[in-house]
């Protein structure tokens, strides 16, 4: 694999971090690449019941590399709607569709799609000296990577309208205030709360944080009807898994679970 992309296994979950640490992580096409072979080994592996994805050095992810973007040295304009649509989309749709949970750890800047990546993870700490910075209007652009569609249904339309329409870095404490991200934690404790908090749901009932998983993030697509006979559903396949049937009887037993993370 691309040693743009670092992978170490543990116990039950796997730690993957973006390793372009002299340009902030950000985003080449053999990053890119790397990073989607990387989900789909762990979203394949039955032994990887939760993922971790954090950055190297000082930044987590600054968003595209714009050296391969420099319109002085193109003969045409870049076609980004291409770039999008072969790198970003399926990554933010992989992203989305792990039903395995997915923590991201913020360990410095996150700007542009760097932003939209994290926020489409399903736990998001931060370091207290992290910023999140919208940063399109910067350029010209508009927001990628979900960004347009997932920023407003955390933090509102108008935070999200002023965010990215001034590209005004939102620091991680204010970040956790507006609901856009789960937390904040000191520097040097940031990866070891994310680390115990991947390995304590890598212990949970897999399956059904996956069907949990994929219900909160349709629920604004439904219409409260369509979405409690989704809920009905889930719940018949959750129920009749061996997790449900482990959960209850630790319960009864007053003992710790041991759930398989299976259906």
């Amino acid at each position: 694999m691309s040693e743009t992309i670092l992978v170490q296994k543990h116990e039950g979950w796997t730690e993957i971090t973006f390793n372009r640490p002299d340009r902030l992580n950000a985003f080449n096409d053999e990053m890119h690449g790397a990073l989607q072979e990387a989900l789909r080994e762990a979203k394949d592996d039955s032994a990887v019941r939760a993922i971790l994805i954090t950055g190297a050095g000082r930044g987590f992810c600054a968003g595209q590399d714009l050296d391969a973007r420099d319109p002085r040295k193109m003969t045409s304009p870049p076609d980004l709607h291409a770039t999008i649509s072969k790198f970003y989309n399926p990554l933010v749709r992989l992203i989305r569709s792990i039903e395995k949970p997915i923590v991201c750890a913020v360990n410095g800047v996150a700007a542009g799609a760097g932003v939209n990546i994290a926020l489409g993870c399903d736990i998001v700490l931060a370091s207290e000296k992290a910023k999140f910075i919208q940063s399109f209007a910067n350029v010209g652009l508009v927001p990628d990577a979900g960004g347009s569609w997932i920023l407003p249904r955390l933090i509102g339309e108008a935070r999200a309208k002023y965010i990215c329409m001034t590209a005004t870095p939102v620091p991680a404490k204010q970040a956790v205030e507006w609901g856009m991200i789960w937390d904040a934690k000191p520097e040097d404790q940031l990866m070891e709360e994310a680390r115990k908090l991947t390995a304590q749901m890598a212990k949970g009932p897999t399956f059904g944080l996956g069907m949990m998983k994929h219900a909160l993030q349709s629920s604004a697509e439904h219409t409260l009807d369509e979405h409690l006979d989704l809920e009905a559903a889930y719940q018949g396949r959750c129920g009749r898994s061996k997790d449900y049937a482990e959960g209850v009887s630790a319960f009864l037993d007053k003992r710790p679970t041991e759930f398989g993370g299976v259906e």
